[in-house]
């Protein structure tokens, strides 16, 4: 069974639209935990627009599924993380203007520099995890930084499966295959939704999280969010 963590960060964005701390993100992070979820994730940037660094201190006490950090490893970022000692710290390449991720890792123009920061994260006993495209030559130069996983974004098949175009799955399914025989752990994220995961799901071979933020609130205003988790985590069977 595909492990489900949901990302809080829309949580925090409506809690920052009107001051004060309503809603609650430490309580929400309990909740989705109690309805279920497997991890949580958040993915804290520089400017604090949504999920603020103390939280990821806060959050740390009740997380007792997989706590995952996501973001881009410049100074401040990688300092939380070593502090708060997630079990996960997922590496995305974000701009520090970037309304949400929108590319992974050339992890062979980045090689150098990915593979100081993991070996630091795994140093102090976090797993690492690289934001990727499906691409064949990104997953081959993710196995030699040392990452212990990847995280396909999934942006482009999500977009293609909408249209009604499914062989949009065909790239992941060959970068999983690729993944697995070179012993990398398979995660996966970004406009996943109720709508097309479990279809992804059954195409990628050994998958074995995925975090769903935007999609799975965006549900919950409809459906409910203990509902909603209980729906993701059949579609995950």
């Amino acid at each position: 069974m595909t492990k489900l963590s949901v990302n809080i960060n829309k949580i925090a964005t409506l809690r920052n639209s009107r001051g004060g701390d309503v809603p609650n993100v430490v309580q929400f992070a309990k909740d989705v935990q109690r309805f279920g979820a497997e991890g949580v994730t958040i993915h804290p940037r520089p400017d604090e627009r949504h999920i603020r660094y103390q939280d990821a201190h806060d959050l740390k006490p009740v997380v007792y599924t997989e706590y995952n950090i996501e973001g881009n490893p410049v100074d401040s970022f990688l300092n939380l993380v070593l502090k708060v000692k997630p079990t996960q710290v997922t590496l995305v390449p974000d701009a520090e203007d970037a309304i949400t991720s929108n590319a992974g890792w050339d992890t062979l123009k980045h090689k150098d520099f990915l593979v100081d920061v993991i070996k630091e994260f795994q140093q102090n006993g976090i797993r690492t995890s690289i934001f990727v495209d499906p691409v064949l030559s990104q997953i081959e130069g993710a196995k030699a930084t040392g990452t212990d996983r990847i995280e396909l974004y999934t942006e482009a098949f999500a977009h293609q499966y909408s249209l009604g175009n499914k062989s949009a799955i065909k790239p992941y399914t060959a970068c999983a295959e690729l993944a697995n025989k070179l012993g990398l752990g398979i995660n996966a994220g970004h406009d996943l939704s109720l709508d097309n995961i479990q279809f992804f799901k059954e195409n990628i071979p050994n998958l074995l999280e995925v975090s769903i933020g935007h999609a799975l609130i965006a549900e919950s205003l409809y459906l409910g969010i203990e509902n909603v988790i209980q729906m993701y985590l059949h579609k995950l069977k």
